[in-house]
C-alpha cells in the first residue's frame, strides 16, 4: 500500500507537523515541519486538527453490551446488576452477543479505539457456557485489521476443567472476581497456577468495593512476587484502594510497582454503582489513582460497561473516560489522555502508539486545538488510523439557527 501523509496536523506538544505513515510497517515512517515531505494521492489535509495516539478500551464487557433496555434492569448497586445479567443470560444466544459486540465495537472504533481488551463470562444458565466466548472469537476474527481484541475469561470459582476448555478455543487471558469467592486467597492463587500452566496473562476484577478492608490487591501482589509469576498482571477496579487513609494507600501502590501489576480504573461504572449506601457525603468509588502513579505504577483507564445492567449509560468514548479523571480523580489534562492511551495499551501488553517516528501508527485526529479542548468537548469530529490505514472518519454537520 503507499505512504499515507497526514500534512499539518497540531501534536500534543504544540507544533504543527507533517507525518508520513508507512500502512506496509504499520509505523509512523517520518514527522517534520510542513512542506518538507512530497505530496503524492492519498494526502489528507489535518489542518485544525490534534493529532494523538490512538486510544485503546482495557476493560470492557462486549457480551453484556447493550442489554439494559433488554435486561429489565433496575438502578442499583453491583449486587443488584449481577442478580439482573444473571436472569438475562438465561435468554443470550451465541448470535445475541455477537451483534451486540459487533455494535459495541463500531461505537468504539469510531470513537478512537483500536484495541480493546475484553472479559466474557462463564454463562452457567441457558446452555452453553461458552457460547459468549465462541461469539467474542468469531468478533476478533472480523475486526483484523481494525481492532485488535484480547479477551479475558471472567469467572468465580469455575470448574478448572471450564476454564482450560476456554483457553483451548482461544481466550486470551484469565480473569478472576476474588472478592466474589469464599476463599479470595485460594482464588487468586488458582488463576495464576493456571495461568502459569497456559502460559498466559491474567487481569482480575478486585476489590469492587468501598469497604476499606478488603484486601484483594494485596493478596495479589504479593502472590505474584512470591511465585515470580511473570505473564503479564492486571487489576481492575481497585476500589477499595481509594477508601483506605493516605499513607495505607500509599504502602499498597509500591507493593503493586514491585510486583509489576498494572492497575486500570474504571471512573463511569464506578461512579454510578458505588456509594449507594451513604447518600451523605456519597464517597467518589475511585481508586487511589494519585498514589498509585505516584508509585510508579502503571495506571490504565477504561469505559467498562456501556448500556447494560452495570451502567445504563456510557458512550463508548474513551475521551469521556478521560475528561472523568480529570473531574473526579484531580489529574491533569494530559494524564487523563495517557491513561487512555499510552497507560491503556501498556497494560495490554502493545507497542507505543502516537504521532512519533517508529511508532506504531495508530491514531486519533480530532477537530481541536490542545488535548483539554479535545477532552472538554469531546468532539465528534473524528479520523481513526490503525496501522497506518485510515479505517473510521467521522464527520459533522452543524446548523446554527
Amino acid at each position: 500500500m503507499s505512504p499515507l501523509l497526514l500534512r499539518g496536523a497540531r501534536l500534543p506538544d504544540g507544533n504543527v507537523r507533517d507525518v508520513l505513515l508507512d500502512p506496509d510497517s504499520g509505523l509512523v515512517a517520518r514527522v517534520t515541519p510542513p512542506g518538507l515531505l512530497p505530496s503524492g494521492p492519498d494526502d489528507l489535509d489535518l489542518s485544525g486538527h490534534l493529532l494523538l495516539p490512538a486510544p485503546a478500551e482495557p476493560h470492557a464487557h462486549l457480551d453484556k453490551a447493550l442489554t439494559w433496555d433488554l435486561a429489565g434492569a433496575v438502578p442499583g448497586d453491583l449486587p443488584s446488576a449481577v442478580a439482573a445479567w444473571r436472569a438475562y443470560t438465561e435468554q443470550v444466544t451465541e448470535d445475541d452477543v455477537f451483534h451486540r459486540a459487533r455494535r459495541t465495537v463500531d461505537e468504539l472504533c469510531a470513537n478512537g479505539v483500536t484495541a480493546v481488551r475484553t472479559h466474557v463470562d462463564l454463562l452457567t444458565g441457558g446452555g452453553d457456557p461458552l457460547r459468549g466466548l465462541r461469539a467474542l472469537l468469531r468478533l476478533r476474527e472480523k475486526l483484523r485489521g481494525r481492532v485488535r481484541l484480547q479477551i479475558a475469561v471472567l469467572h468465580v470459582d469455575a470448574p478448572e476443567e471450564l476454564l482450560h476448555q476456554a483457553l483451548d478455543l482461544g481466550a486470551d487471558l484469565l480473569g478472576d472476581c476474588p472478592h466474589l469467592s469464599a476463599d479470595p486467597a485460594a482464588s487468586v492463587g488458582r488463576t495464576l497456577r493456571i495461568a502459569a500452566e497456559r502460559h498466559v496473562g491474567v487481569d482480575l476484577h478486585a476489590d469492587e468495593t468501598l469497604d476499606p478492608t478488603a484486601g484483594d490487591l494485596r493478596l495479589l501482589a504479593r502472590a505474584v512476587r512470591e511465585r515470580c509469576f511473570a505473564l503479564g498482571v492486571t487489576a481492575s477496579h481497585c476500589v477499595s484502594l481509594g477508601a483506605v487513609e493516605p499513607e495505607e494507600a500509599a504502602r499498597t501502590a509500591k507493593e503493586v510497582a514491585a510486583a509489576g501489576i498494572g492497575v486500570i480504573t474504571l471512573p463511569l461504572t464506578n461512579l454510578y454503582l458505588q456509594g449507594r449506601g451513604r447518600p451523605s457525603s456519597t464517597p467518589r468509588g475511585l481508586t487511589a489513582v494519585r498514589a498509585l502513579l505516584d508509585a510508579g505504577v502503571t495506571v490504565a483507564a477504561g469505559g467498562d460497561n456501556i448500556r447494560d445492567p452495570f451502567n445504563p449509560v456510557g458512550r463508548a468514548d474513551p475521551l469521556e473516560t478521560a475528561s472523568l479523571l480529570v473531574t473526579v480523580g484531580h489529574l491533569t489534562p494530559d494524564e487523563g489522555l495517557h491513561a487512555v492511551t499510552g497507560g491503556a495499551r501498556a497494560v495490554l501488553g502493545l507497542p507505543e502508539a502516537g504521532p512519533y517516528e517508529g511508532a506504531v501508527a495508530d491514531l486519533l485526529a480530532v477537530r481541536a486545538h490542545t488535548v483539554s479542548e479535545a477532552l472538554g468537548t469531546a468532539c465528534p469530529q473524528r479520523l481513526v488510523f490503525a496501522d497506518g490505514r485510515l479505517v473510521s472518519r467521522t464527520s459533522v454537520v452543524r446548523e446554527v439557527f
